[in-house]
């Protein structure tokens, strides 16, 4: 399998003026191509933190950052939006679906912004196949506050596919969903790792960390269960 990622002592720190909090202590971990892993762990324990780094929407105060060979660390900020934009799949619990917009133009938003110059028809073809990935393709001019929680999600998903990027980085996506549509939601994420998208999720339902093939355990910022053996499913 092909490294994506691979960090390498990777520490954050978060300083105020009479306070010094190690959120993240020396982190390692790698992730390949087609894998899912799940983080988890007690509030506070740095899932969030280490999400936004591996995401590039926070960088690390020590350590070696690699994502796809290329040294996050020494990226600009420009740099590291034009690798998340591209490369980057992001899926919230909040699904931050824009209300004004229909299903269609959530969803082809990245592609507006992306550095391949995409045509109309190319765009409207990509969202389409995206959509019917999640099967949603009949909603495809309704408005997010026309959906239920769990269609919201499916279509934050489909968004966070339209680019294909390297890896979906999951952050609780059954927080804001009730216990069907939660389990709606994560058997579309398994279903997308078998046909091949490396997926990376933070999640405090044990349950759901158990779907991944890899699992991490975070406490206090240190990890206490590096990713186990392969699950086959």
């Amino acid at each position: 399998m092909s490294e994506i990622l691979k960090m390498t002592n990777i520490s954050k720190i978060f300083e105020t003026e009479e306070l010094e909090t190690h959120a993240l202590k020396e982190i390692n971990l790698v992730i390949s191509k087609g894998d899912y892993v799940s983080i988890s762990g007690p509030s506070g324990c740095g899932k969030s933190t280490l999400l936004s780094i591996i995401g590039l929407l926070d960088m690390a105060t020590d350590g070696e950052y690699l994502f796809e060979g290329i040294s996050a660390t020494e990226l600009t900020l420009d740099e590291a939006a034009d690798v998340r934009n591209a490369k980057i799949g992001f899926i919230f619990q909040s699904f931050n679906l824009i209300d004004e917009l229909t299903v269609f133009d959530n969803v082809a938003l990245p592609l507006r912004y992306h550095s391949e110059q995409l045509t109309n028809k190319a765009i409207k073809a990509r969202v389409i196949e995206c959509l019917d990935q999640v099967g949603l393709s009949h909603r495809i001019t309704h408005k997010p506050n026309q959906l239920s929680g769990g269609q919201q999600q499916r279509v934050a998903i489909a968004r966070a596919l339209v680019a294909k990027p390297a890896i979906l980085l999951v952050d609780e996506p059954t927080g804001n969903l009730d216990s069907k549509a939660g389990d709606q939601v994560m058997e579309l994420l398994n279903s997308l790792n078998r046909a091949g998208t490396t997926i990376c999720m933070v999640t405090h339902d044990p349950r759901y960390a158990d779907m991944a093939t890899s699992k991490i355990q975070l406490l206090d910022g240190t990890i206490l269960q590096a990713p186990s053996a392969k699950i086959i499913r």
